[in-house]
């Protein structure tokens, strides 16, 4: 008897094929300094949530809202509990607000409301993020759970790191989603 692949599908394949083929996103920035220019009704730009859109939709998924708040536990938190009570939204990415800095408060205000917490999408981030940038990589403070049979995921404000983050979801949302669901 051979203990090598066989012709068996492999449960992570068999969920993935189970789980939505089109996923809809909504994203988050959270930037104190943007969320003031936007305010101020100034122009800003926000090279990261345009390029999380980007890849979401070159990816066959859907970005069905985006939104920009400011570095605020109770703006994040009421942002994120719309969310995760409508029907049309199934994974939210939330860019920024990941860091050491006293100001960077999403990891506190989205950590404490997972139902599950990915630990594996934290450490995976970082271990490619060492490969790229050095040790520096352990700053960040990126993660993924869910919540209310949503995907949600942290990540930091770099258009690198947003890109980094979402290669490895977009890659695994089907499998994520199918599985957080079976119970429900």
């Amino acid at each position: 008897m051979s203990m090598g692949k066989d012709n068996a599908a492999s449960p992570h394949m068999e969920h993935e094929k189970k789980g939505p083929s089109k996923v809809n996103f909504f994203i988050i920035t959270v930037s104190t300094s943007r969320y003031e220019l936007m305010k101020a009704g100034k122009q800003y730009k926000d090279e990261s949530g345009d390029l999380a859109s980007l890849k979401i939709t070159n990816s066959g998924h859907s970005v069905v809202g985006r939104l920009l708040v400011s570095d605020d536990e109770r703006m994040i938190k009421g942002s994120l509990n719309e969310l995760l009570h409508r029907d049309d939204v199934d994974v939210v990415v939330l860019i920024g607000g990941t860091g050491l800095a006293k100001s960077d408060v999403t990891i506190e205000t989205v950590r404490p409301l997972f139902s599950k917490e990915i630990e594996g999408f934290g450490e995976l981030f970082r271990f490619i993020s060492y490969q790229k940038i050095g040790a520096s990589a352990m700053l960040s403070r990126a993660t993924a759970g869910i919540i209310n049979n949503k995907l949600v995921v942290c990540l930091p404000g770099s258009p690198d790191a947003v890109e980094t983050g979402l290669n490895l979801i977009i890659d695994q949302v089907s499998h994520i989603l199918y599985v957080a669901r079976l119970s429900s």
